[in-house]
């Protein structure tokens, strides 16, 4: 890692930390997502923003939380995140939707706390992360590349069956699992009867 991808690496971090103990000091049920969730869960830093997962009753607390502690707030038109930055610019977004569904409760409820940047965070739980990845992946976006080492250091964490079972019905995210065997990074999964996500 270049001086810069370092620094860049440091200073989102440095956000990550002081968002996260405000979000977890003020009671809002969140939990780390995205990549900076990944390398909390052993993958290389590859991080170009904080990604917080989020109940959407939970947003206007999140967002009062973090202008209080000086960031920028703003509303995208996307209907599934907000946006907050602070004096350096490092971009947090607060997620209340991944891959097209709500962020439910029972989905924080299954977070685990990790020791982060010296802070102890609730992190989505390996599984959860993996399928908010690749259930996305669409003809438009559909970066295996970009997936596979963080799904290679995560990979003894995820329930593999279950998310064999929630993405079974798209055709971009059951081909990264059937990736995942040819590269021999998994077994051949079992997918689950009836399970259900978030």
């Amino acid at each position: 890692m270049g001086s810069h991808s370092h620094a860049v690496t440091e200073a989102i971090l440095e956000t990550l930390k002081r968002a996260g103990a405000g979000l977890k000091e003020a009671g809002v049920r969140f939990a780390l997502a995205g990549g900076c969730a990944g390398y909390a869960r052993g993958a290389a830093p590859s991080l170009h923003d904080v990604d917080f997962a989020l109940v959407e009753e939970d947003v206007p607390l999140a967002l009062k939380t973090l202008e209080d502690l000086g960031f920028r707030t703003a509303k995208p038109p996307e209907d599934w995140l907000v946006k907050a930055y602070d004096e350096e610019g490092v971009l947090v977004d607060l997620i209340y939707s991944l891959a097209e569904r709500p962020v439910t409760e029972a989905m924080i409820a299954r977070a685990e706390p990790i020791n982060t940047v010296a802070v102890s965070l609730p992190v989505l739980e390996a599984t959860d992360l993996v399928i908010s990845w690749i259930l996305p992946l669409s003809e438009h976006a559909c970066d295996y590349g970009g997936l596979l080492p963080l799904v290679r250091a995560m990979r003894e964490q995820v329930d593999w069956d279950r998310v064999a079972a929630v993405v079974a019905h798209s055709p971009y995210a059951s081909t990264f699992i059937t990736l995942l065997e040819r590269l021999r990074v998994i077994e051949h999964p079992t997918p689950v009867e009836g399970a259900v996500w978030p």
